[in-house]
């Protein structure tokens, strides 16, 4: 009665009906103005987008600590205070996939720059173990063409020591020459990058494909799949040092850029897996899909916080050194609990007992595994073909 008065003589905007609410019941439209203030509408995008409310509280708890909570309160129509389980499992997956692209990006720029340190320190000692002239002199291209690539892609400090790393292993190298009674090396060639090593990066062009029931469109798009993938891979198998970093990290943001898309495509798989395999249940597709979502939800988040673990203890480690073993301890519990998860939640959502629970947790875990190498196995492809 409140409502009725409150809108007494207010109409929609939009068709002209007598409001009766806040929200017109012939349209659908709201009687509030969307010209509101800058923050407001940053407020409402932000929730939009990730539906950052309080149901967050009350959602990420209960999904990673109590299994098939969340799945039994959607069935038991409680949903209000949950976020959607679409909507959960799909910023999860956004937010492991990013933070998890990050850590492998530090991770890899750490190795590179662990070998550049490693080249540029290089004494040479391992000339001393040569036995012929041949073998010093491609000891020392293998260094020499190590050290081209630092100051390719280095900074100009690290260009600089890699030209004094050259002349110091010219010397020890031409030491060892003289020990063997060879000749000595020649002197150095001009400061740049030969052409040789250009010409060795670079594929061949491959023959096209043509399949005959295609559009041309499709047959154009898969020839430049087809020659991405034969780069990347030429440039792994046989390029320098510059052409391999920068085919991986091609590869990589492929592959990061894919693995979304591709595990939207498990989920489901996934339901139709766990409804052949509790068919006498009588349960809707929709509700094994619901546990697919909270399962693939779980996961997610399980595989956030192993990497925000990780990337935390490798900071962690230089500072705290005793930090190190508890910090194992968890990283271990947190691997664990991801199975003892997923089998106590297909236990409390289906209600059979342990026996036949464990025989079906253990066959659907069996095809999920092999679901989920073919789904990594075609973002590499894709990833690769980037």
């Amino acid at each position: 009665m409140k409502s009725l008065v409150s809108h007494e003589g207010l109409h929609c905007a939009n068709c002209g009906t007598p409001l009766a609410g806040e929200f017109c019941h012939e349209c659908g439209q709201s009687m509030h103005s969307v010209l509101k203030p800058m923050h407001h509408m940053v407020e409402e995008t932000v929730e939009t987008v990730l539906h950052i409310d309080s149901r967050i509280v009350h959602t990420l708890p209960p999904l990673f600590l109590k299994p098939g909570f969340l799945t039994l309160e959607y069935f038991a129509g409680r949903r209000v205070r949950y976020i959607a389980p679409f909507r959960l499992m799909f910023v999860l997956c956004l937010l492991s996939f990013f933070v998890l692209h990050l850590a492998t990006s530090a991770a890899i720029d750490h190795s590179l720059e662990r070998r550049q340190q490693q080249v540029l320190l290089d004494q040479g000692k391992d000339f001393a173990q040569a036995d012929s002239a041949d073998e010093v002199r491609d000891m020392l291209d293998s260094k020499v063409n190590a050290l081209n690539a630092v100051q390719t892609i280095g900074s100009d400090a690290m260009a600089a020591q890699a030209s004094q790393a050259k002349q110091r292993l010219r010397a020890t190298a031409n030491q060892r020459l003289a020990e063997l009674h060879a000749p000595l090396l020649p002197p150095p060639p001009p400061t740049g990058t030969s052409p040789s090593t250009e010409q060795k990066s670079a594929s061949k062009p491959m023959q096209s494909v043509r399949i005959a029931w295609l559009p041309d469109f499709a047959n154009q798009r898969l020839n430049v799949v087809r020659q991405h993938i034969d780069d990347n891979w030429h440039a792994f198998r046989h390029g320098d040092a510059v052409s391999r970093q920068a085919a991986k990290e091609r590869v990589i943001n492929g592959v990061f850029g894919n693995l979304p898309g591709a595990m939207l495509v498990l989920v489901p798989v996934f339901a139709f897996l766990l409804m052949l395999f509790y068919v006498f249940k009588r349960r809707l597709y929709m509700e094994h899909l619901i546990v697919a979502l909270h399962s693939q939800a779980f996961l997610f988040l399980w595989l956030l916080l192993c990497t925000l673990l990780a990337m935390f203890a490798g900071w962690l480690e230089p500072h705290a050194l005793w930090t190190t073993t508890p910090l194992n301890w968890l990283e271990r519990a947190l691997v664990l609990w991801a199975p003892i998860y997923l089998l106590l939640m297909q236990k409390r959502i289906y209600r059979q007992g342990w026996p036949m629970t464990l025989l079906k947790y253990w066959c659907i875990g069996w095809c999920y595994f092999w679901l989920l190498g073919f789904v990594l196995l075609c973002a590499f492809v894709l990833g690769l073909a980037h």
